[in-house]
């Protein structure tokens, strides 16, 4: 970028210009790189990171806390920014506990905290919440197998999130502001200031740890067609990265072992595809018609599904066998 800004200023030099003329010269022919140097330098901005790299649920809630964090004016801007952290906070391990999951169910790996899990689905009244998915994201590092996955394998990364004592009390700290706040024990337009930096610097502190998920994309295979010459895929997917729904489809072919069916899949940084069906899916919101991703829940023994990036939830409307093969019927 240095090189080309000389080279456009050596060029008005070069002409037989007015000073007129040269300006507009400069504006002009300067301007990829003006852009490319703004773009350059919002990389330093890790809010700017989150809205744009990170899995679409994530990436959502966070551009909703930066929504309620400039929200002057408003008698209760402060009780909705700090909702608008606590549901960040639950939705980054919801998501990451969900992926531990498929991840680990593919590799034939279990833990304490999973079987809970898919035990409160199967025969429990109630549905997980924040406890759940904090266990599971501790538990899954010295579970039985993950010795033995390659050292590239996403579960590594995943088991780090909450590894340290650090981690655990930013955790801890925000689950509990999330139940106080649920269980109705705080009074909101109340919140003080002092609990709400508390509440950001827990979230921010955990998805920057979390900044592992940039790499791993989530893709939403919407269409495969089988190649028998080549013996691949040619897939139509959309990438579901960033803190917008609406993106453009592409295609990829893959070759790689096993078929690829329309669902929703990790891709790794070997451009691995790992499914996540059905713990957790992609499909348009029935009350708000967004695309969106559910999880499988449940609320007085009534099988739900719940949207990760607004919270809209209603019967489970999928085929059920599906959950049954992974033990969550």
């Amino acid at each position: 970028m240095a090189a080309e800004a000389g080279a456009v200023a050596e060029s008005v030099f070069d002409r037989s210009t007015s000073p007129e003329e040269a300006r507009r010269l400069i504006i002009s022919t300067g301007r990829l790189t003006r852009l490319r140097s703004l773009a350059a330098a919002q990389l330093d901005d890790p809010g700017f990171i989150i809205r744009t790299r990170y899995p679409y649920p994530i990436a959502l809630r966070w551009r909703n806390v930066e929504a309620q964090t400039g929200a002057d004016g408003q008698d209760d801007a402060q009780a909705k920014e700090y909702a608008a952290v606590i549901r960040a906070a639950e939705t980054l391990l919801g998501y990451s506990a969900l992926l531990t999951t498929a991840l680990a169910h593919e590799a034939g790996i279990t833990c304490k905290a999973i079987k809970a899990f898919k035990g409160k689905i199967a025969t429990g009244m109630g549905g997980p919440g924040f406890g759940d998915w904090q266990r599971i994201l501790q538990q899954i590092g010295s579970a039985e197998g993950m010795s033995d996955l390659p050292p590239e394998h996403p579960l590594h990364e995943l088991s780090t999130l909450l590894a340290d004592e650090e981690a655990e009390e930013a955790c801890q700290s925000l689950g509990t502001k999330r139940n106080s706040r649920a269980h109705g024990r705080e009074d909101l337009p109340a919140v003080s200031v002092s609990k709400l930096n508390e509440a950001h610097d827990g979230l921010r502190f955990l998805i920057d740890r979390a900044r592992f998920l940039a790499d791993l994309q989530l893709l939403d295979v919407t269409n495969v067609v089988w190649d028998r010459h080549d013996e691949s895929d040619t897939i139509t997917l959309r990438r579901l990265m960033g803190d917008h729904p609406v993106v453009p489809t592409e295609n990829m072919r893959h070759a790689g072992p096993g078929r690829i069916a329309t669902s929703l899949y990790l891709a790794d940084r070997d451009q691995r595809l790992h499914p996540l069906s059905p713990f957790l899916t992609c499909e348009k919101c029935e009350g708000c018609a967004t695309l969106s991703l559910f999880h499988a829940d449940k609320e007085q023994g009534v099988l739900l599904q719940t949207s990760l990036d607004h919270g809209h939830f209603y019967p489970y409307r999928a085929d059920e066998r599906a959950l049954r093969a992974v033990g969550l019927r």
